[in-house]
């Protein structure tokens, strides 16, 4: 770490040089936030505990202490959040080259023969000594501070809990991220409709059984003697057609290698077909129809989108594969190779490659999924997991293979039963305990794989599914998955606390009735624990 430590220093120091002049921007920006995040937790704070002789102020600022933290030490370290879910400068790579961050953290400028592309996201070092300690880990379990106590997080967690717009049913959890010792609990053990939080759980079993780094390939083959082209689907749920790829695999440039390709073989005309016998069963959720998720197809473009948005529900084509193929098709077409109407196909052993694209490395996915609550990569994620398993590559083989991972890893199954990858299943169930189970493993030393599920989680008042929360609130302190179904509202994630522990918590409330009443009661619980020294 010392040798790590010494690598870095250069690259921070040229980062610092360049975010210096954002800095008075940011702080100025986040001034006002700080002010109504310590107006907001000071009655949560107040009950917490009787401030020491001297110390009156601690209470009182609540988590703006943490708020200020956030606008000095962090983004003078590590620079702004960007729109995907990435603070600027939490990979020392994008630092190092002074770069946006963000999805697009690759190793230098572009050329002929190399795109720049994504590379992986490193373990996060940056992140979590921000967090904790120097070495990269979160703080000790002996620090000066303490841990909560159970008594006193009961004090202020009860009472929120409690609240008529979470339901009849309810659960909680807080764990110490250091030692995995669970502070808080209310009917924790209990099962309940995950939701979205779902995803928490996909993307640690995706990560451990494929690897951080591991990337999805999308091929053009051609078959010997019957100019058969074959688009080869390869899972990729983030392929691109559109002009502007930003770092994503391009199906253009799919076309363009391809086309190169036909040209020194004298080819100019191919019979286009396409394969997504990589995945398996039903493509349609069980859900049925619905814009929040495209058939689930090895073969996607644009995650089926029939406008030009990135995230959220939107009408999708009916049949994603076959969109692309044409599309395909289109960009052959402008590079003088002309196809036949596509149709599916299965490349054989003996066809030859011509070109590949390949996702970003699965860090960035993973982070991409979870900032965004993207429910199209969540399921391809379910089955690329069935893939990398044995598993059969469907709905029930992706659920089937993220429990399995799971239980590899030790995490407590109890009465949790998955049915997909997204959590759009409302017979998916997961209790409190599991959730912060994963988010204490995520963080573990010995699972720097699993970082990009901590990285990834959007960040209150400023990204993803939290942008618009949290802005009377403790914005920019909690990092936080976000669940909604009817009658189901939840929240996962992280917090640092008044004396600057990793704290994870999940709140899991069924039987709502009012989702904003319910999603605010939960942004008061979240913030009362960022605003918590709780001993």
């Amino acid at each position: 770490m010392v040798r790590a430590a010494n690598a870095v220093r250069p690259r921070l120091a040229k980062a610092a040089d360049v975010v210096r002049p954002r800095l008075g921007r940011a702080t100025a920006a986040v001034r006002p936030r700080v002010a109504r995040l310590a107006k907001a937790v000071k009655p949560q704070v107040a009950r917490v505990t009787r401030p020491r002789p001297g110390k009156t102020w601690q209470y009182t600022a609540g988590a703006a202490g943490a708020g200020l933290a956030l606008a000095f030490v962090v983004v003078n370290a590590a620079g702004p959040w960007d729109a995907t879910g990435q603070r600027t400068a939490e990979r020392d790579w994008a630092a190092a080259r002074e770069r946006t961050g963000g999805a697009d953290h690759g190793d230098g400028a572009a050329t002929a023969s190399r795109p720049r592309t994504p590379k992986p996201a490193p373990s996060a070092a940056t992140v979590l000594a921000g967090l904790g300690g120097e070495d990269g880990t979160t703080k000790a379990a002996g620090s000066a501070a303490g841990a909560p106590t159970s008594q006193a997080l009961t004090n202020v967690l009860r009472p929120l809990l409690g609240d008529s717009a979470l339901g009849a049913g309810h659960a909680a959890a807080v764990v110490d991220v250091a030692t995995g010792k669970r502070l808080y609990g209310s009917g924790a053990d209990d099962a309940l409709t995950p939701a979205s939080t779902t995803k928490i759980a996909t993307a640690v079993a995706a990560l451990s059984a494929l690897g951080a780094d591991h990337r999805f390939t999308t091929r053009a083959a051609l078959e010997p003697d019957t100019q058969e082209l074959v688009l080869v689907g390869g899972g990729d749920p983030t392929l691109t057609a559109r002009a502007k790829s930003d770092g994503w695999a391009s199906l253009r440039t799919l076309a363009a290698d391809t086309a190169s390709a036909l040209k020194k073989r004298g080819v100019h005309k191919v019979t286009l077909s396409y394969d997504t016998t990589l995945y398996a069963g039903p493509e349609v959720h069980p859900i049925g129809v619905n814009p929040n998720l495209a058939p689930v197809s090895a073969l996607t473009a644009d995650e089926g989108r029939t406008d030009d948005s990135v995230s959220g529900p939107v009408t999708r084509v009916s049949d994603p594969a076959a969109d692309a193929a044409r599309k395909f098709a289109g960009f052959l077409a402008s590079h003088g190779v002309t196809t036949t109407s596509p149709g599916p196909s299965k490349a054989t052993g003996r066809a030859t490659t011509l070109a590949t694209v390949s996702s970003p490395p699965l860090s960035t996915v993973v982070e991409r999924m979870l900032t965004n609550s993207d429910n199209d990569i969540a399921e391809a994620l379910a089955r690329q997991t069935a893939v990398a398993t044995g598993e059969r590559a469907s709905f029930e083989g992706g659920a089937t293979a993220i429990a399995a991972q799971l239980k590899k890893l030790g995490l407590p199954l109890q009465g949790a039963r998955f049915n997909d990858g997204s959590g759009l299943n409302r017979n998916d169930r997961l209790t409190a305990d599991l959730l912060t189970a994963l988010l204490v493993k995520a963080g573990a030393a010995d699972h720097p794989e699993l970082r990009p599920v901590l990285t990834g989680l959007p960040v209150a008042g400023f990204t993803g599914t939290l942008s618009s929360r949290y802005t009377d609130g403790a914005a920019g302190v909690v990092r936080a998955k976000t669940g909604t179904l009817t009658g189901v509202n939840t929240l996962a994630g992280t917090v640092v606390d008044q004396d600057g522990r990793l704290l994870a918590f999940a709140f899991l409330a069924s039987g709502t009735t009012d989702p904003a009443a319910a999603q605010s009661a939960l942004d008061r619980t979240a913030t009362a624990l960022a605003g918590c020294g709780c001993h």
